[in-house]
């Protein structure tokens, strides 16, 4: 049974950082590719960032040079590094490997 275990959300001010980790087990991590999505209040979920087991990188438009997505194939982990935090960036962030979902964390940016 896959698990997906965000954390590292909460509230920082416009212009801050927080670093979000994804903690999978169940899967054979080292050659999933890893997502992060997120979904702000009352739109639909929308794809953020991806790693592929060759630790290729995309991104979202709105987010390119303000976040950064990396994996550690020895903890089984995904992190999502998120520099320059706007107030258009609140949002649940959601961990995802193709097939399950996590539970999310909630990001807060306000002033």
């Amino acid at each position: 049974q896959v698990q997906l275990v965000e954390s590292g959300g909460g509230l920082v001010q416009p212009g801050g950082s927080l670093r979000l980790s994804c903690a999978a087990s169940g899967l054979s991590f080292n050659i999933r590719a890893m997502a992060w999505y997120r979904q702000a209040p009352g739109k639909q979920r929308e794809w953020v960032a991806l790693t592929t087991s060759a630790e290729t990188t995309n991104y979202r438009d709105s987010v390119k040079g303000r976040f950064t997505i990396s994996r550690d194939n020895a903890k089984n982990t995904v992190y999502l590094e998120m520099n320059n935090l706007k107030v258009e960036d609140t949002a649940v962030y959601y961990c995802n490997s193709g097939t399950s979902w996590g539970k999310g964390t909630l990001v807060t940016v306000s002033s």
